[in-house]
């Protein structure tokens, strides 16, 4: 089979959303960070915000890694096509393997931080849940105090 230029051209528009995705994340969890830390100041032995920092410092890392794996992937696309115009094609096959694995591998780092991502959500709703059940149960408590 040959490779045409036309091939890893095609990877080019899915690459960017692909990195635009992977800064909006980061700029995302940037924010958090700076919410955090603010919490953080104010209440530092708070166990959740604690949970959340470990969170976020493992999700920013694997964001790193994500967006390092599609900057790889998108440079090898732009190696394969000078591979391709050049006609050096089994050069350009392995190039455009190596493109294609960088961009699963990024994909598959998504993956796992969308997972992390869920977890952390996961600790502010129990955390939430956590405060209701007390207030409504102090809320029933007194009410039958009341009553008698």
């Amino acid at each position: 089979m040959e490779l045409q230029l036309s091939t890893p051209a095609l990877l080019f528009s899915a690459i960017t959303l692909m990195m635009l995705a992977f800064t909006n994340r980061f700029l995302a969890i940037a924010s958090l960070i700076r919410g955090l830390h603010k919490k953080y100041l104010e209440n530092p032995d708070e166990n959740i915000i604690i949970e959340q920092i470990h969170n976020l410092k493992r999700r920013l890392g694997m964001i790193k890694y994500m967006q390092l794996c599609g900057v790889l992937s998108f440079l090898l696309c732009v190696v394969c096509m000078y591979l391709i115009f050049i006609d050096a094609q089994p050069a350009a096959n392995y190039v455009f393997i190596g493109s294609m694995l960088a961009l699963l591998i990024s994909l598959g780092i998504s993956l796992v931080e969308i997972l992390i991502s869920t977890k952390a959500l996961n600790l502010e709703l129990q955390d939430m849940e956590t405060l209701l059940q007390n207030r409504s149960s102090g809320f029933w408590f007194k009410k039958d105090k009341n009553d008698e």
